[in-house]
């Protein structure tokens, strides 16, 4: 059966969350319908879904490549996570037992791989994790939207090399469960914005820079060049029948 334009754009944003596709990787029309047996139309049309949804970019000229958020898309990303996880705890209801199962079940696989060597099953599951509690909560729409919003936190953090430790990521998924099975769900609204800060917080961000200090620094006035490299004129010696003690001289040299 051939692949439809859904299921190539749902591989490459699985991709993304697993950390296997970096921030500004290339994604060629052609060698992406050799690897899925297919026209590059289908390609063309599940990459034009994706840039709508914000994961990937095209340039007239260079063609198409996964994002490289920018220091204000990345405040403005876990800004808008922030408010979408924090929003759907505070107006649920109570979590039925089937919800969570499947919660507990994931948290089961995410333990599991924190185990294994691989880094890129390790960050999707902890990235699906807030998908997951979404489509738990009852809100497939919103899952499909935090599905992209975790996908452009996780360039964001290999961007800009995020210290988060997955431990306590998985920890904090933990918690915030937990909050929820006792129906406290203050504490994993709480919890959850703890979660997010604290993701954020990790991400090595430089402050704003001068986009002219360098220049400036360059084409600094050289004034005090001359001054510091003319050698100074030597004093003559004080003749050897000088009445002038040595110390004056000094004194006078200094």
């Amino acid at each position: 059966m051939a692949i439809s334009a859904s299921e190539i754009s749902a591989r490459i944003v699985e991709a993304v969350m697993a950390q296997k596709l970096a921030p500004g990787a290339r994604l060629g029309e052609q060698p992406l319908a050799m690897l899925f047996d297919c026209s590059r139309t289908i390609v063309r049309e599940a990459l034009t879904r994706l840039a709508a949804r914000g994961i990937v970019t095209v340039s007239a000229r260079r063609g198409w490549f996964v994002i490289e958020p920018s220091q204000d898309e990345a405040r403005e990303a876990f800004e808008a996570r922030r408010v979408i996880e924090l929003g759907l705890i505070r107006s649920t209801g109570r979590i039925d037992k089937a919800a969570l199962r499947q919660l507990k079940a994931h948290l089961q696989r995410e333990k599991a791989a924190l185990k294994e060597s691989d880094v890129g099953h390790r960050s999707f599951l902890l990235g699906d994790f807030h998908v997951c509690l979404a489509e738990c909560l009852g809100n497939t729409l919103l899952a499909d939207t935090l599905r992209d919003f975790t996908a452009r936190t996780t360039l964001i953090a290999m961007l800009y090399q995020s210290t988060h430790d997955a431990v306590q990521s998985c920890e904090d998924h933990v918690q915030i469960v937990a909050a929820l099975e006792r129906g406290d769900h203050a504490a994993a609204e709480a919890l959850m914005a703890e979660h997010i800060g604290t993701v954020q917080s990790a991400l090595r961000v430089q402050a704003p820079t001068d986009p002219l200090a360098q220049l400036r620094d360059a084409l600094a006035p050289l004034n005090n060049t001359t001054t510091a490299t003319t050698p100074k004129r030597r004093r003559k010696a004080a003749p050897a029948d000088d009445a002038t003690d040595s110390s004056t001289y000094l004194g006078a040299l200094l």
